[in-house]
């Protein structure tokens, strides 16, 4: 990923090094401010209007979106930063990593802002909160363990770099494009929060089972996986990707699938467990999103979506 020398997103919270133990709620701030205002044309319109059809399953997007999206539990180890390339993963104390990090969300930044402008809407940014060990949002504690995840509360993303070690090492999922998906998963899950599918979802809760929870997780998580996936689309008409990018992505999502922690983890898969979706699934949404750059094709509640 061509990555260098590109804007650097400001929305960027560093809590490193601050203490695990603080309890701390970090403040958040945007770029754009104000609130989001609804249109009625674009794949924006559409989505807002699938969630009516989706509340039949409930499901209370806390207990989903704390899970991170790829949320795996394994502790982090760091190694020493070197010249990123292509294929390079992020060491979690490099000032590189940071740099990186800021790069890729300010992609996303600028392709959620094109599509939202296009829909009549104003996107707002959401914050970066990296953090090493341990922190507090506004969706409670969380530790290193839970991986990325977006809280809804204060719209922001909680990373640990030391995560993207474990994606190289443990996961078999090396590259700076296997991480730049991750990041651009969880501002898939912002973009739910701001177009309205994540609090209908909130509302719908009471309704739901544990396994109709579970089926619904694995929807938002597969269109949070199909929206990475448009970003990667308006990312690559940049030429800012390299060969291979791609297939670091599709590597990176089906490894992080639910069948394969299942099996890696205890040697045997249980599907009506899966909250993030098979890794059949998360590359499929993904090149989907990717192969169209549409939002009206990440409607994850077609019956080929399970």
């Amino acid at each position: 990923m061509r990555w260098q020398g590109r804007r650097q997103s400001g929305n960027i919270e560093d809590v490193r090094g601050r203490g695990g133990g603080g309890f701390r709620i970090p403040i958040g701030y945007g770029r754009g401010g104000g609130m989001v205002r609804r249109a009625g044309g674009g794949g924006i319109g559409m989505l807002i209007l699938v969630v009516v059809l989706m509340l039949v399953f409930g499901v209370n997007p806390m207990e989903l979106l704390q899970e991170g999206g790829g949320s795996i539990s394994v502790p982090g180890e760091t190694r020493q930063a070197g010249t990123r390339t292509g294929g390079e993963a992020a060491g979690e104390g490099s000032d590189e990593a940071r740099a990186f990090v800021a790069t890729v969300l300010a992609e996303t930044e600028d392709t959620w802002d094109a599509i939202f402008a296009q829909a009549g809407a104003t996107y707002r940014d959401p914050t970066l909160v990296l953090f090493t060990g341990q922190v507090r949002s506004a969706c409670g504690f969380a530790d290193a363990a839970v991986g990325p995840f977006y809280c809804p509360n204060d719209q922001k993303i909680y990373l640990d770099l030391a995560f993207y070690d474990e994606l190289r090492s443990r996961f078999r999922a090396p590259g700076d494009f296997a991480e730049a998906y991750v990041l651009a998963h969880e501002v898939g899950h912002h973009v739910q929060n701001l177009i309205g599918i994540l609090p209908e979802f909130a509302r719908a809760r009471a309704q739901a089972s544990e396994r109709e929870a579970n089926a619904m997780s694995v929807l938002v998580e597969l269109q949070a996986d199909c929206f990475a996936g448009i970003w990667a689309n308006r990312t690559g008409k940049k030429g800012i990707l390299e060969e291979g990018d791609i297939e670091e992505a599709l590597n990176a999502a089906s490894q992080i699938g639910d069948d394969m922690i299942q099996k890696r983890g205890q040697g045997h898969v249980v599907p009506d467990s899966f909250t993030h979706g098979s890794s059949a699934q998360r590359v499929r949404w993904f090149r989907q999103g990717y192969e169209t750059g549409d939002l009206d094709a990440c409607d994850t509640r077609t019956a080929s979506a399970r």
